[in-house]
């Protein structure tokens, strides 16, 4: 594994993606989520290619791979995913051979994402072979004793040179391959200082600094495969097999990848569902905690939908096959957090330009330190050598460079463990500043489902034909408000209407013609819009609504002829949503399309701050722009009604993403069940992993300063130099990593 500096994710014209508001989504630009090999061209004629390269563990092997594909004629642009290790390239389409051989040239085995024979997923750190290391060693030792207890020199410069030649071979053809290249990677910079010390005469000093670095190269790429596959494993929550029933009855267990939709699978007692699908025969009990984050047992019966990677816990069932297995929720989910893991967060950022002026200037200073004394000073060959040569150790930035993307994908990886699929590190950066947080109701705060408590029939028509008349309209609406009308009628066997000429009217309600009349089915707004309030009329709605009731009326082209209340249940854990928010200092205000009366009851309930009502979409994404210069504002919705204001909101949060296609490609946060608290959740971990990456950085530069200084002061040695080194790069590693061993905690 090779150790990281020198750090750029990207060649090419960067493809921002602006929403209609001119607010810029980092998730529809920052990430590029590799497609299948050989894509058919862009607009441009380019295809796009995506290449696991297993030895592309760090930044090291990516401007290696940056450097020599820029040479070439056809290649459009270049995106790395380290975590993944897949670089993407745009090219001509004729540049493809000319691409993978000189990324073999590099020493590297590229592999084509869509060639059957490539591994599903990125490699672990490869076996390795202990025994060289432990005689390399054993030898670097013996140098060090032999040279304090004064022995013979050529014993002392044997041993070395065997411990050297046991540990660093690969080091030196890593080396040679970077210089070769024009590139002063750790691996240039160690071969450098290891001959120079050998060049010097520093036998024992060279032949522990390349075992001790070897060893780190070991334990780092370990440290480092836990962090990179850190999602791996939700691909072993969906079994590889389903039982799936055959044209003749039977049924026969096959391939998970090869059922397609519409297929019926059966599942038994303790199986965990291989695809997404709904409930046709039977019921059970299932644990959703691989997708939700949550253990408690949800019941489901037919017409329930259940998911991949769930686990079925007490009956039998069978269910209808909804998407095929790389379309389900749990694969959209690991494809949407690969994803994340190749996007930059702004703390990585600055760290890669840091490091891309960092260590030229550190490269530059160990070469005047080996001149410039001697020469102008009269000082001795041999000790400013030794210094610069010491310099050359610390002048690659491993541990700061290691330190972001370990600790960014941790806390990707723990969020998705609860249920929180996060879109990208800049969202999990910006979750620790999280001012205002702006709430839809419906289905947010309240469950979603209201039911109908009033009607009132306001004029002569016969009150069966009122609600038969409003059922016909509210049939064919899907608003919560509607279809708690149309069930009600339908529980009382209240006939329906053939409607015409339906049209939904965009926060106000519905129109449509039933036997050449017109009729309207629409809130308080709609009622003063066709101007038929009157005071007697105005100071029922009100009475209802103080209620937290939301009022709907039917009216025709004269009157209104009956009023329709209905009133949705809050859930309990919006209750404690919202006071965890209020203890983490983030201020709440809910925006509903409801009269202000019960939004206001609502509010009251809940404990939200601010409540207002009676607004349409485009209403809710101006309220969260005048919020902005507030703080960062968040906006928490369904990811499709409340597309405007969720697009204006600096972290947009859907709600219930769980099934969603939609929710899970627009939201920068999906929360997968319907559990408000996980937004505390988020800000909780988002201000957890902004406190590891502030002690990764300090440690690093810390350890970094103090060992230049001690250099400088002719007090630091090689080996001190690259211990530091080993030493700091774990610290942030295992640092980084302990967001993932604190599991589903807050």
């Amino acid at each position: 594994m090779a150790r990281c500096c020198n750090h750029d994710h990207s060649c090419g014209p960067a493809r921002p993606h602006q929403h209609a508001q001119g607010h810029d989504h980092a998730h529809h630009g920052d990430h590029v989520t590799p497609p299948p090999a050989s894509a058919a061209p862009d607009d441009a004629g380019h295809a796009r290619s995506a290449i696991r390269i297993a030895q592309m563990d760090c930044p090291t092997e990516e401007t290696l791979i940056r450097n020599k594909l820029a040479q070439l004629d056809g290649v459009a642009a270049l995106d790395f995913n380290l975590m993944q290790r897949v670089l993407t390239v745009a090219h001509a389409p004729e540049a493809l051979p000319r691409i993978l051989a000189a990324i073999r040239a590099l020493d590297f085995e590229p592999q084509l994402l869509d060639d059957p024979a490539a591994p599903a997923a990125p490699p672990t750190a490869s076996p390795t072979r202990w025994w060289p290391l432990a005689l390399a060693g054993v030898a670097a030792l013996g140098a060090e004793a032999v040279d304090w207890l004064a022995g013979p020199v050529w014993l002392a410069a044997a041993l070395a040179i065997a411990a050297v030649a046991l540990s660093g071979l690969t080091t030196y053809r890593k080396g040679w391959v970077a210089i070769r290249n024009g590139n002063l990677n750790i691996n240039a910079l160690m071969s450098i200082a290891v001959t120079g010390a050998l060049l010097l005469g520093q036998w024992p000093e060279a032949a522990m600094v390349m075992v001790l670095f070897t060893v780190a190269e070991l334990i780092e790429a370990r440290s480092l495969d836990r962090a990179r596959n850190a999602i791996a494993g939700l691909l072993q929550l969906a079994p590889e097999q389903a039982t799936v029933r055959q044209p003749d009855g039977g049924w026969l267990a096959v391939d998970a990848a090869t059922v397609v939709p519409d297929s019926t699978v059966r599942v038994r007692p303790g199986e965990r569902l291989a695809l997404d699908g709904v409930i046709v025969a039977g019921r059970s009990t299932l644990d959703q905690s691989p997708i939700t984050g949550e253990s408690l047992p949800v019941d489901k019966a037919e017409g329930d939908a259940v998911f991949a990677g769930t686990i079925n816990q007490a009956g039998s069932f069978e269910y209808r096959v909804t998407a095929a297995a790389g379309q389900s929720t749990l694969a959209r989910i690991i494809h949407a957090v690969e994803a994340a893991q190749g996007a930059r967060a702004p703390t990585q950022r600055f760290v890669d330009r840091f490091a891309r002026v960092y260590t030229p200037l550190v490269f530059a200073l160990a070469l005047a330190v080996a001149v410039l004394p001697p020469l102008l000073l009269g000082g001795g060959w041999y000790d400013w050598v030794y210094k610069a040569l010491v310099l050359l150790v610390i002048a690659c930035p491993c541990a700061l460079v290691i330190s972001t993307p370990v600790t960014i994908v941790s806390g990707l990886a723990a969020a998705a463990r609860r249920g929180i699929l996060i879109k990208g590190g800049v969202y999990l950066e910006q979750g620790r500043a999280l001012r205002w947080l702006a709430l839809d109701k419906t289905g947010t705060l309240t469950h979603g489902k209201p039911v109908q408590t009033d009607f009132e029939p306001r004029a002569d028509l016969p009150a069966a034909e009122c609600r038969a008349l409003a059922a016909s309209l509210a049939g064919r609406s899907d608003h919560p408000v509607s279809l708690a009308i149309a069930q009600a009628a339908d529980a009382d066997g209240v006939p329906r209407h053939e409607v015409t000429a339906f049209a939904a009217l965009a926060g106000r309600g519905v129109q449509g013609r039933i036997d050449e009349a017109d009729y309207w089915l629409g809130n308080h707004r709609l009622i003063e819009e066709l101007g038929r309030c009157s005071p007697e009329l105005e100071a029922r709605l009100d009475a209802l609504e103080r209620q937290g009731r939301s009022v709907v009326a039917l009216l025709d082209a004269q009157r209104v002829l009956a009023l329709f209340a209905v009133a949705d249940t809050v859930k309990d854990s919006s209750r404690a949503a919202v006071a965890e928010l209020h203890a983490l200092g983030v201020n709440t205000v809910m925006l509903t399309g409801d009269n202000p009366h019960t939004a206001q009851a609502i509010a009251d309930q809940v404990g939200i701050d601010q409540a207002r009502g009676n607004l349409l979409p485009d209403d809710k994404r101006a309220a969260v722009a005048d919020l902005s210069g507030q703080g960062t504002v968040g906006m928490v919705g369904d990811g499709i009604n409340d597309a405007p204001a969720l697009a204006r909101a600096d972290i947009g949060f859907a709600m219930g993403a769980m099934g969603t296609d939609t929710a899970i490609e627009t939201a920068d946060v999906a929360l997968m069940d319907d559990d408000l608290r996980k937004v505390a959740t988020f800000v909780r971990l988002s201000r957890r992993t902004h406190t590891v990456l502030v002690q990764n950085i300090t440690l690093a530069l810390g350890i970094k300063a103090v060992f230049l200084l001690l250099t400088l002061a002719g007090l630091g040695t090689m080996w001190m130099a690259v211990f530091a080194d080993v030493g700091a790069s774990l610290l942030v590693v295992g640092n980084g990593l302990r967001l993932l061993r604190q599991g589903k905690a807050d």
